[in-house]
């Protein structure tokens, strides 16, 4: 301890990097990032439904980052960097989720109030979301059909589409390890696989694959915070909007349901069965 207070910088020198803001300020971007919020009406719940947005964009774009370390890590064998990967990640899901709270008190009079503003704009358009969707395995190459006419969102999801996932990178693991995990075609949609099941069963029961088990936990604790982020955006929308179709044309409700009723990874969850 030595006494001494130290204050703010509350002027900064030549030497900085000249600007009208302080270095904070062009660090972040902040009055580029504040003028990014663009009402097309007087109702301000129409603020609120931009910023959430907006921030479940951002944290999309980190969540795919960490995925995509943990993939890398685990086509690497790095059992230890995949597991860190899928850490952050699983934090970066649960602001993802509780994200939601920003809209949960919104009345259906307050979105209906805005709602034609939206014109076709809805987040099942979302690239971003639907490479993570890619990342877990939830494969369509249908969907690509939206993005027919914005060309680098329709490569990158090509792309995204062809190359093995989170939990393809995982089986492949398995596979290395001797376990009978059957090959399947990259863009298909992943079922619940028996074989897929039973090498699973054996990581779980064989002592020489106790180092797995914690992959398979890890994989788990992220595929119930997808869960949890779909059930609350199912609960959101239907307190807002109820069963009308979504703005974009997907059926709304329903497909929220549909989702949030799907397991991912399920054989991780299908396996706790006979442990």
């Amino acid at each position: 301890m030595t006494g001494q207070t130290h204050q703010p910088h509350l002027r900064f020198g030549p030497d900085q990097e000249p600007g009208p803001s302080t270095p904070y300020a062009r660090y972040v971007r902040l009055a580029e990032l504040h003028s990014l919020q663009r009402p097309r009406s007087a109702e301000p719940a129409e603020y609120a439904f931009i910023v959430s947005t907006q921030v479940m964009e951002l944290l999309f774009d980190l969540l795919e980052r960490d995925w995509t370390a943990a993939r890398t890590a685990l086509r690497a064998d790095d059992l230890d960097g995949a597991l860190a990967a899928l850490r952050r990640g699983q934090h970066t899901q649960d602001v993802l989720t509780g994200s939601w709270d920003l809209l949960a008190t919104m009345t259906p009079a307050e979105f209906n109030s805005f709602r034609p503003v939206l014109g076709e704009a809805s987040g099942f358009q979302s690239s971003a979301f639907l490479r993570l969707e890619f990342l877990l395995g939830n494969r369509s190459e249908g969907l690509l059909e939206m993005y027919r006419d914005s060309p680098a969102e329709y490569d990158a999801l090509f792309a995204a589409l062809r190359t093995p996932g989170l939990y393809d990178e995982a089986l492949a693991v398995l596979a290395r390890r001797g376990l009978a995990v059957p090959a399947r075609p990259v863009t298909a949609r992943h079922r619940h696989d028996e074989a897929v099941e039973a090498a699973w069963r054996a990581v779980y029961t064989d002592p020489a694959l106790a180092d797995l088990v914690r992959l398979g936990e890890a994989l788990l604790d992220t595929a119930e915070r997808v869960t949890r982020w779909r059930q609350r955006h199912y609960s959101a929308v239907k307190r807002t909007m109820g069963g009308k179709p979504g703005s974009g044309g997907s059926s709304g409700l329903s497909w929220l349901k549909h989702a949030a009723d799907q397991d991912v990874f399920p054989e991780l969850w299908a396996v706790r069965n006979d442990l």
